[in-house]
């Protein structure tokens, strides 16, 4: 018999809906609104600032360096930058402000930029946000329970703030992080701005950037070929928010989160189909989106209210390529109904190859493939596993095959065994483990999708907040040169306890449940992140056209650059690789029509 547990009527509606930790009260810390930075714990707080000279200085710095809070930066000071920038893409780069003595109401000014025939690029597309600091860790042994004493903390420069203008502490540096968004339509050439730096409202210093809009347009991100699936976890939003899972109110918190997505082309939107079908491993457990109801005389009905309206919200926002649901394989197995005979909720474990199993899954399966079906997604529906091994899965995809054929099948693959499932149409091999290439081909040659993914295990190329700033970038490149369609990442905002301070969790290195912050803040990892899907998305056009012109020359040296990027493992030049790679596509599209 299945294990059984009751809960009680009074506690229905948020077992089945709420999924929420609202037993924890936070300041919402709305956009505009600024708050206090956890201290910093290093050694870094006894630099000697002697050397720096009274005032506030301002310098362009690499956009590959986090700079630590508490350093005396001692560069050498760069007032000009130039970006290169495709029409429709968008590009950064950053600036470093630092002062031994505090220095309050600071602000960046960004103007438009003009081009020496008087083509104007207005000042809305190029955006200045003061970057902040959250507590990170450090990455040991990856996976495993945490305590915050047992691991090396620090302060790391990641969250993008919206704020106006920021107080600067004595002998402590701060970035400000600045993008270009240049306009499909923009002409091609060079475009100049200044940059102002004031304190109450004086100018402090002056920066010169030049963006070069190279004669190639990027695609919308709705259009982009890289297979971005990052799983949204709107249970965070709803509690950060401190609002009413699935209300009205909730679907208008979480449109700045998932319009960030939206813009980094994400292809996937993450469902559920019962509970949490990962035990509630993040701090806010997943909130159902269908409900089942076992009726008095046996039979079974499903509500795909919550499931509906989440599909169409992502829908309207352009994520719109396939709907991949978890899971048929909970990690626990438990599957949770409401009881009419009972008049309570039912939580059941049922394993795979069971009685049980097929007696729960197989009704509902039929009536998910004909409610998706009405709505015109089944062609983009699969069912969706994560890290189950072949004693699960195999009963598993024999039940689907035999009472759902119809759907398609996405898992994350940990156990080297993407090959036992020929049929699955989206599969993501996790980093590092073996793969033959031209599985890869053949899945291509079908339509079906590959990517490879990272989590907790792996210390590079990945997006904790202590990761080197180019990894984001770096993980595009890597896909390209492997051979994959694009990437797998767990969590785009399972938002710890306190997100916009504090990154470390129970148990992952810090910031590997979240890439991007509340309220619609972005971070350093997101930029770089949608640096190199931009990438991605031109060596595509780029070899396109090379092979069209036949020009074997330029192709043989750009796929040179691209392979030495197929490393899963942290080299000694892997930045240099990556930066060599993309500086061979900048010249390339100067020279390519």
């Amino acid at each position: 018999m299945p294990k059984i547990t009751f809960y009680s009527s009074i506690a229905l509606a948020c077992t089945l809906f709420c999924g929420t930790n609202y037993g924890y009260t936070q300041q919402r810390y709305a956009t505009g609104t600024t708050f206090t930075e956890m201290a910093d714990p290093t050694q870094d707080t006894l630099s000697d600032w002697s050397n720096v000279k009274p005032g506030l200085h301002a310098s362009f710095v690499s956009i590959d360096k986090r700079y630590p809070k508490s350093v005396n930066p001692n560069l050498t000071m760069q007032r000009m930058d130039t970006l290169d920038a495709w029409k429709g893409e968008q590009v950064s780069t950053q600036i470093l402000l630092w002062t031994s003595a505090a220095a309050s109401n600071v602000s960046v000014s960004v103007g438009q930029l003009k081009s020496g025939t008087g083509k104007i690029i207005g000042g809305d597309a190029v955006q200045a946000r003061f970057v902040r600091y959250v507590m990170t860790d450090e990455f040991a042994s990856g996976c495993g329970h945490r305590k915050p004493e047992d691991f090396k903390a620090a302060l790391a420069a990641d969250m993008l703030d919206d704020l106006k203008s920021y107080d600067l502490e004595a002998k402590k540096v701060r970035p400000v992080w600045v993008t270009i968004r240049v306009p499909k339509e923009a002409e091609a050439g060079q475009y100049k701005t200044t940059i102002g730096v004031q304190q109450n409202g004086k100018a402090e210093a002056q920066l010169q950037l030049t963006v070069h809009v190279q004669n190639h347009e990027l695609p919308p991100a709705s259009q982009w070929t890289y297979h971005l699936d990052q799983w949204q976890h709107p249970s965070a939003v709803a509690r950060v928010n401190k609002v009413k899972m699935w209300s009205d109110e909730h679907f208008e918190a979480l449109k700045p989160t998932m319009r960030q997505l939206a813009a980094a082309g994400q292809k996937v939107i993450t469902t559920t189909l019962n509970k949490d079908a990962w035990n509630v491993q993040t701090y806010d457990p997943y909130a159902d989106m269908i409900v089942w109801k076992k009726k008095k005389d046996g039979s079974w009905t499903y509500d795909y209210t919550v499931f509906d309206r989440w599909v169409n919200f992502m829908m309207d926002l352009g994520v719109d390529k396939q709907i991949n649901c978890y899971s048929l394989l909970p990690w626990n197995n438990e599957v949770h109904y409401f009881d009419e005979g009972k008049n309570d909720v039912v939580n059941v474990i049922a394993k795979p190859g069971t009685p049980q199993f097929e007696e729960l899954w197989s009704p509902f399966l039929k009536d998910f493939s004909k409610h998706v079906s009405a709505k015109g997604w089944l062609k983009i529906t699969n069912i969706a596993m994560d890290e189950r091994g072949r004693e699960e899965m195999d009963p598993a995809i024999a039940l689907l095959e035999r009472v759902a054929p119809e759907f398609g099948v996405a898992f994350a693959d940990n156990h080297k065994s993407y090959q036992r499932y020929q049929k699955s149409t989206d599969i993501s091999v996790a980093a590092g483990d073996p793969f033959d290439h031209n599985d890869l081909i053949d899945r291509r040659k079908k339509g079906y999708i590959t990517t490879f993914y990272v989590c907790c295990s792996d210390e590079f190329p990945n997006q904790f907040t202590f990761s080197d700033p180019a990894e984001s970038t770096y993980m595009a490149w890597y896909a390209m040169a492997a051979g994959f369609d694009g990437a797998l990442r767990w969590a785009f905002n399972s938002w710890v306890k306190d997100p916009l301070r504090d990154s470390r969790f129970r148990t992952w290195p810090a910031g590997d449940t979240y890439i991007v912050y509340p309220q619609g803040r972005s971070s350093i990892r997101y930029e770089r992140m949608l640096e190199g899907i931009q990438d991605f998305t031109k060596v595509s056009i780029l070899k396109a056209k090379l092979e069209k012109s036949k020009d074997q020359a330029n192709l043989t040296q750009l796929n040179a650059k691209i392979a030495k990027l197929n490393k899963s493992k942290r080299y000694a030049d892997w930045n240099k690789d990556l930066n060599d790679a993309k500086e061979f596509v900048r010249a390339l599209s100067e020279r390519v029509e």
